[in-house]
């Protein structure tokens, strides 16, 4: 029933506030190749017990991450279906996590509860990561990290397609074989 909400909402998106608008309010999707970029790291703050969470903690996993706020409408519908994909994944490598710009820390944990959404959660307060490393320019936006790190799918906003763009995406990088060491 969520994922039928969330076509309802086709192209739905929110700009950053210090983000520079679009060209149009389409939802960028850019793919890249597995061999096309360097592993990327950072760290923000885990939100259930106010530790650093590093990206490199996750190497060997298939990572997707759902940056959001609590004043994004379009992310009300996002992140439960993200919360979705995370159990029908999670015994295959997936790792999902949502990742939130809002300055205040105090408002996450009672709007995913209100949710009903139990992804972990990460803070990267106004955006300071998300806008400057990651160039979330709109929410939601979803990356999708391979097993080495590199980031394969960024997918800015809601379209019709979301869903199933997302699930064939996560299937593929998760069919790939493990990285090397």
């Amino acid at each position: 029933m969520r994922w039928l909400l969330l076509f309802a909402l086709a192209g739905s998106c929110v700009r950053l506030p210090t983000a520079p608008a679009l060209i149009d309010d389409t939802a960028r999707v850019q793919l890249v190749g597995s061999n096309a970029a360097e592993a990327i790291d950072f760290t923000v703050t885990r939100m259930s017990d106010g530790t650093p969470y590093h990206l490199s903690d996750d190497r060997g996993a298939v990572v997707l991450i759902d940056v959001w706020a609590t004043w994004c409408e379009p992310c009300r519908d996002s992140l439960p279906v993200y919360d979705d994909v995370a159990k029908q994944f999670a015994s295959k490598g997936l790792k999902v996590y949502a990742m939130s710009v809002d300055a205040d820390p105090k408002v996450i944990a009672p709007f995913l509860a209100e949710l009903k959404v139990s992804l972990p959660a990460l803070h990267d307060p106004e955006a300071a990561l998300a806008g400057k490393v990651l160039k979330v320019r709109q929410m939601p936006t979803s990356i999708l990290i391979d097993r080495r790190g590199v980031v394969r799918r960024v997918h800015e906003g809601l379209s019709d397609e979301f869903l199933q763009e997302t699930l064939a995406d996560v299937e593929a990088v998760l069919a790939e074989p493990p990285a090397k060491r």
